[in-house]
């Protein structure tokens, strides 16, 4: 008798563990919290689980894995401030600015952002829930969001998520199911996006005006990944990065003295005059410049970047950053600088090349984001799955074809004379660099009649400067003031 139990309590076992692994279309988990930001009570719900994407023909084609956050000691109730939020990649979760920013927990880590064990998460009292609720949302393939398969038995085509305009598309349409369901119509409404969530958000403005009749208050870009001067060469991408090593070589102390014993504030406008007025048309001479003006480019260059003339004149006064990131500490210390975070320290197998062996930043970041997002969903949040946490995931061949949006960005704010724009950039980010973040809001608008509703914010930090506790604090802030200094206050939306 004992053994037949054992063998059918067996069985049972490997039958319930032998199952298909399935995406949960439409679920949640409450949970109820209480926090201290900025010395006051927060008490609050958080809802997580998934909500479904639906195709032409009213058919589930995916299904998002969300968290989202609303405090519920607020007389404001659903008409508080709603932010909508988005990481990059794209093919990145939402964990980064979930477990680290702007939410009711961060993680341990030290005051300069690194890793600490164990591993997890503490209370965030920086975090912007007490002015505003806040949903953080994964795309298809990130986190736990998948895919569904239809009732033919097949999946929905890959070029329905896997572009910059398929994206803004289906998310576009994500966000109105889920402010509907959650009665948020009458909540001044935001979204966040960090990196390529740059681009994703710059999209969405627009899309969720012409196509979801949703009105926005506020576009915010963290660190944003603009792909009409990123990674694109040319005179003006490549010379846009020029007050990024300035800042990088500040930091590790590699610049002239004349510039090394004053504050990086007061340099970096120097290094911005230079890069637009000098190295830019320098640079678009190419091969016909003078061998006076190379010499005297590759000098200046030196001066504001830490790398040897010699070093620059071998790269025709076009530097990557890849090799920015191998040479700088080169002859110092033979080690690497971090891509994301230059503040970071790399050990490569050889000091020759030119590039690192690794993004040192990233690896430390792993360590501490990939434990505790998954310890937090299921210990503090209740939401118990066995699918695997993407923290990347595959998004295939992203299109990047007709990528308009910043003139949809621009249209947006020309129709809703409400909406503003912040963006938030670290000055040790060498992958998507403070000046091109600068530049990129320049180029959104060339009549100029909206840039007083453009605001900039910059960081002792790099890519995620909120791993920086004092910049968490002062980003965090900033949200805030961005969020006040945008509100209707009663006024019509009009020009």
């Amino acid at each position: 008798m004992s053994f037949r139990f054992t063998y059918l309590l067996l069985f049972a076992t490997v039958f319930s563990f032998s199952q298909n692994l399935k995406t949960p279309i439409d679920t949640v988990i409450t949970t109820t919290h209480s926090a201290t930001i900025k010395g006051k009570t927060v008490n609050y719900k958080a809802m997580t689980g998934f909500q479904p994407v639906w195709n032409a023909d009213g058919e589930v084609m995916a299904s998002l894995y969300y968290t989202y956050y609303k405090r519920t000691n607020d007389t404001k109730g659903n008409k508080r401030p709603l932010i909508v939020s988005f990481n990059g990649g794209p093919g990145s979760a939402s964990v980064w600015m979930h477990i680290a920013y702007t939410g009711p927990k961060v993680l341990n880590v030290d005051d300069e952002g690194y890793p600490v064990q164990p591993y997890g998460v503490k209370s965030n009292p920086n975090s912007i829930l007490d002015v505003a609720d806040i949903v953080f949302v994964n795309p298809v393939n990130t986190g736990y969001s998948r895919k569904v398969m239809l009732k033919n038995g097949k999946y929905e085509d890959d070029k329905t998520f896997f572009g910059i305009n398929a994206d803004v598309k289906y998310l576009a349409s994500w966000i109105n199911t889920f402010v509907t369901r959650n009665n948020r119509w009458e909540s001044p409404k935001y979204i966040i996006g960090e990196s390529y969530g740059g681009t994703r958000v710059m999209g969405l403005g627009l899309e969720l005006q012409n196509s979801q009749w949703m009105y926005l208050n506020g576009v915010i870009m963290v660190s944003p990944a603009d792909y009409k001067v990123l990674r694109v060469g040319g005179p003006v991408s490549s010379s846009l990065n020029l007050p990024y090593y300035t800042a990088a070589a500040w930091y590790h102390k590699m610049l002239p003295s004349q510039l090394q014993n004053k504050d990086l504030l007061d340099i970096l406008p120097e290094a911005e005059d230079f890069a637009v007025n000098k190295l830019m048309p320098a640079i678009a001479k190419g091969g016909f410049i003078s061998d006076s003006e190379r010499k005297a480019i590759a000098e200046k260059m030196s001066y504001y970047s830490g790398l040897s003339k010699d070093v620059i004149l071998k790269q025709n006064l076009d530097v990557p950053n890849r090799f920015f990131w191998k040479e700088l500490l080169r002859d110092k210390t033979g080690q690497t600088i971090g891509r994301l975070d230059s503040r970071y320290i790399g050990i490569d197998r050889v000091e020759t090349g030119t590039s690192p062996d690794y993004s040192a930043e990233l690896t430390s970041w792993l360590h501490s984001f990939t434990p505790a997002i998954n310890y937090y969903i299921q210990n503090e949040l209740g939401f118990k799955t066995d699918l695997k946490y993407n923290v990347f995931g595959n998004v295939g061949n992203w299109d990047r074809t007709n990528d308009n949006v910043r003139e949809n960005l621009r249209q947006a704010m020309a129709q809703n004379p409400y909406l503003k724009v912040l963006t938030q950039s670290g000055y040790y980010d060498g992958a998507t660099t403070y000046f091109q973040a600068k530049y990129s809001q320049w180029q959104v608008d060339p009549s100029g009649k909206m840039k007083d509703r453009f605001y900039f914010k910059g960081y002792r930090s790099g890519h995620m400067m909120y791993l920086r506790n004092e910049d968490l604090i002062k980003a965090n802030d900033d949200l805030r003031e961005f969020i006040k200094n945008s509100a209707a206050n009663g006024k019509a939306a009009k020009y």
